[in-house]
């Protein structure tokens, strides 16, 4: 039955993107299904977003269908198999003439959809598509992040109790069994993204984790296993892609299957071992010393700004070079501290959509996407409430982040007061991190005070967005009856999700 579920969601699918002849590439991440269009005219936004299963949409570099974690595992397959099996299939009709009336949900996905436009036109600069590909390199690694970072917890929390100890050492291994390698995961996916050969990488990438590495005197420098983690192993890789390139271009064809990955992985070995390992190590030390020391000495405020600015963030596409510094937290604590203020930015958003609810009660539209989008934002998934709601709405986006600014502030504090804790993986949020919290003073108290600073969050996002979120004139043009919603009328109105 669940098979027949995910083949009718990819069946449904299809057609509202153009059929398969209009698709080049199909993957997928945490949440999305991501597909490359050869003609983004021929989608049908309006109907895709309001298909049941659809949670959201979000065009960038690629066109992003919101799944949902573990839906999109499934349905990604059903929808390759069926573009295969129909590849003669002629593509979708145009989409539908946008709706007459007063404004609506669909006039707002619109704007969204133009902002979101604007804002791939101003994120294609060379610095933010880096950051782009630094990503893609570590979002492959997050369902592991997060199946190891949850057992990790229950190994703790076994060990706490003294419960099943004969269990512990076997949970203990499961959990560090990958993040003991997972320099090796991130050579091997950043030589793949940047055009090298992706075993070569995860062998120079190898090397940083390999136990003999003690024995290697290095300029008087003691090298120790694992030195310089991931941010180690993704300059390593990145180095044996250029070394591999240019011996591509110079060593003889009939030689290049024996010269060039041995030269690849000698000369990025040499440079890793001899230079790379010990600056990325002091590099990796320095982001957990400083991302500790804010905390500690100016928490609230640090908390404040973080959680207020996230939004912001993702709307450059600049949240993206916190992935590598999340992981290397990860590496080095078993935990990081950033990611559940930078959480409380999903709690604003939802404040904010709770009081465009009650603040615009005669537009039916607008309020049956915000109550079809508030569950998934509860667990962290906020896209179709920015993108749907507030961003178009303008004021409500500000007011969502002074929520975000408040709840981050709470719980900054109390890492200034000395109660410190993060968590064990990244991608989730929401009410989604409460099982991969981790912290020194124990399950009970980190746990109320992560629920405290969503519950600030969700307090001041809806009183600033209710008491400041609209203009007068704002309120006499949307606070109407816009009639039927050709997006609302027959389904669901949209959901998404905001990383963080």
């Amino acid at each position: 039955m669940s098979t027949d579920k995910n083949r009718a969601t990819a069946a449904a699918i299809l057609p509202l993107v153009g059929g398969p002849d209009n698709i080049t590439s199909i993957a997928h991440c945490m949440t999305r299904l991501r597909i490359s269009l050869r003609d983004h005219s021929l989608v049908q936004d309006e109907a895709l977003r309001a298909l049941p299963a659809v949670l959201g949409v979000v065009e960038d570099d690629t066109y992003q269908i919101v799944l949902g974690p573990g839906a999109v595992a499934r349905v990604t397959p059903e929808f390759e198999a069926l573009v295969e099996e129909a590849r003669s299939a002629a593509p979708a009709a145009a989409p539908s003439a946008p709706p007459s009336g007063g404004i609506t949900a669909g006039d707002l996905a619109a704007q969204g959809a133009a902002l979101r436009e604007a804002r791939k036109a101003r994120n294609a600069t060379p610095f933010k598509l880096f950051l782009r590909r630094v990503a893609n390199i570590f979002v492959p690694l997050i369902p592991a992040l997060i199946g190891c970072g949850i057992i990790a917890g229950l190994n703790g929390l076994l060990t706490n109790l003294g419960w099943v100890p004969a269990v512990v050492p076997a949970l203990a291994a499961i959990a560090s069994g990958f993040m003991s390698l997972i320099a090796v995961f991130v050579g091997y996916n950043t030589a793949k993204e940047f055009g090298g050969t992706p075993v070569l990488g995860g062998a120079v990438a190898a090397i940083i984790v390999f136990p003999g590495v003690a024995k290697i005197d290095a300029f008087g420098l003691e090298l120790k296993p694992g030195q310089g983690g991931v941010l180690g192993a993704l300059a390593a890789a990145l180095l044996a892609v250029y070394v591999e390139k240019w011996c591509r271009r110079w060593v003889p064809e009939a030689l290049d299957v024996l010269i060039t990955p041995t030269l690849t992985v000698l000369i990025s070995g040499l440079v890793t071992l001899f230079g790379l390992m010990y600056l990325a190590g002091e590099a990796s030390t320095a982001i957990g010393t400083f991302a500790n020391w804010l905390l500690a000495s100016g928490g609230a405020f640090a908390g404040l700004v973080l959680g207020g600015l996230f939004l912001p963030l993702v709307m450059l596409g600049l949240h993206q070079a916190l992935i590598p510094i999340h992981t290397t937290l990860i590496e080095q604590d078993g935990h990081t501290v950033l990611l559940p203020i930078l959480a409380m930015a999903g709690a604003g958003q939802v404040g904010a959509a709770i009081a465009v609810y009650y603040r615009l009660p005669r537009n039916g539209s607008i309020r049956a996407t915000v109550k079809s989008a508030l569950p998934a934002g509860f667990l962290g998934i906020g896209e179709p409430l920015i993108y749907g709601v507030s961003l178009p709405l303008g004021r409500p986006f500000v007011t969502a982040c002074i929520g975000g600014a408040a709840g981050g502030a709470f719980v900054g504090l109390f890492h200034q007061l000395g109660v410190a804790f993060g968590s064990t993986a990244i991608g989730p949020s929401g009410w989604a991190l409460f099982p991969l919290l981790d912290g020194s003073a124990g399950a009970g108290i980190t746990l109320a005070i992560y629920a405290g600073g969503l519950l600030v969050g969700y307090l001041v996002g809806f009183a600033a967005t209710y008491f400041f979120g609209f203009t007068r004139q704002m309120l006499a043009d949307l606070d109407t009856d816009p009639g039927p919603d050709p997006t609302t009328a027959t389904e669901a109105p949209p959901k998404e999700r905001v990383p963080a």
